[in-house]
């Protein structure tokens, strides 16, 4: 006999999300269901969408918010992300549903997602080998938590609190924690 719970095929994922009135993320065949979001997380995420937006109208980089998935391979392991903020300018890069190659993605944090985020994201984000940042916002405080490789390919972290400005290298932007955490602190 089947069990009732058995891993999905990327496929079958895919099938299932189109149809699904909820969002859901993928790992290796397991789906887990998105919550929603606080006021806080939509002012941040809205802030900082807007202000990327701006920056790279008219150019080949497209940014995208919360609905769009990115694929990742880990070893054998296809998995499916929601992240809050999501930039890709690989022009191959073309799936209506999901893109592949980003080259900077955005999680705000919340109590239900913080670990996941700082761990097992982090760790499959730096599979990717067209992401040159990782960036972590907390919705609670004014911090921020930047993730780049550097030459030699190690990921660095790097803190920064009210007062600082986050250089976005990949897209050639520099905002102020004020400008992020706009209608929030």
């Amino acid at each position: 006999m089947r069990s009732p719970i058995y891993p999905l095929s990327v496929s079958e994922y895919l099938e299932v999300e189109l149809k699904s009135e909820i969002r859901h993320e993928y790992v290796g065949g397991e789906i887990f269901a998105m919550a929603g979001a606080s006021e806080e997380h939509n002012f941040i995420a809205g802030n900082l969408y807007s202000m990327i937006r701006q920056k790279l109208k008219g150019n080949s980089c497209k940014v995208f918010m919360s609905d769009m998935k990115v694929r990742v391979k880990v070893k054998e392991t296809d998995i499916f992300y929601y992240p809050d903020i999501m930039v890709t300018c690989d022009p191959l890069d073309r799936d209506r549903y999901s893109k592949a190659s980003p080259s900077l993605i955005i999680e705000v944090l919340s109590k239900n997602t913080r670990m996941i985020d700082k761990r097992e994201k982090l760790l499959s984000y730096q599979n990717i080998p067209s992401l040159q940042e990782y960036i972590l916002v907390s919705q609670d405080e004014i911090k921020v938590e930047v993730y780049r490789p550097n030459e030699k390919g190690s990921w660095i972290k790097e803190n920064l609190i009210k007062g600082d400005e986050l250089q976005l290298k990949s897209v050639d932007l520099s905002l102020t924690m004020n400008d992020i955490y706009e209608d929030v602190f």
